[in-house]
């Protein structure tokens, strides 16, 4: 699953959790691997520099986003540290788990060698301006700061291209669940079929 910053990826991935799908999310296994001590976060001092640790020794995230958002080869730098990293835990984790489906949350899925490894991918997406609507109240984000934040990702219309399934999530919580639903039986029909088929 996939979607740009505000779309509601999180409620999305509540939702399919409730229903009992294992959700594997690549920014929680990206915080783990920056914790103090682990091998990453040494290797993005040593690129970045001290100021991007604070005090406890922990990875300055508001330091690192601005840091990221204002500079290509930064970002580009950052994501050959982590991204090789989290494409292993999160094959590790998947082969391991024995649910009906995984819901693998990769936020920049378009830019991820992790596009290759899933069996479909599911998009939520919303308008544009919804998106800047809501970073300005989550974040206290100016309408400028926003529109900078949502040109440093992938275009919508390049998250749509490689959609298999769109969850539209302009309306009501309500609207969305009902999206959320029918994936999930379908979802929980192709892992029967495929099961059935491996066993054949």
């Amino acid at each position: 699953m996939t979607g740009g910053i505000a779309s509601g990826k999180s409620m999305v991935t509540d939702m399919f959790a409730d229903l009992g799908a294992t959700v594997i999310d690549t920014d929680i296994s990206a915080r783990e691997l920056v914790r103090p001590g682990e091998p990453a976060l040494g290797e993005i001092e040593a690129r970045f520099g001290h100021a991007i640790v604070d005090e406890s020794g922990e990875l300055d995230r508001a330091a690192m986003r601005r840091l990221i958002f204002a500079d290509e080869e930064a970002r580009r730098d950052l994501e050959a540290i982590l991204h090789p990293r989290i494409g292993d835990e999160v094959r590790r984790r998947a082969q391991e788990d024995e649910s009906a489906y995984q819901l693998i949350v990769v936020p920049l899925l378009t830019r991820s060698p992790l596009l290759g490894f899933v069996d479909r991918v599911l998009v939520v997406d919303c308008a544009e301006e919804t998106q800047v609507e809501r970073l300005m109240a989550r974040d206290g984000s100016t309408i400028d700061q926003a529109r900078r934040i949502l040109a440093a990702q992938a275009s919508r219309e390049e998250r749509l291209a490689i959609a298999d399934d769109i969850i539209q999530n302009n309306a009501s919580r309500r609207d969305t669940r009902r999206q959320v639903l029918k994936l999930d039986r379908r979802y929980r029909r192709l892992a029967e079929h495929a099961t059935g088929s491996s066993s054949s």
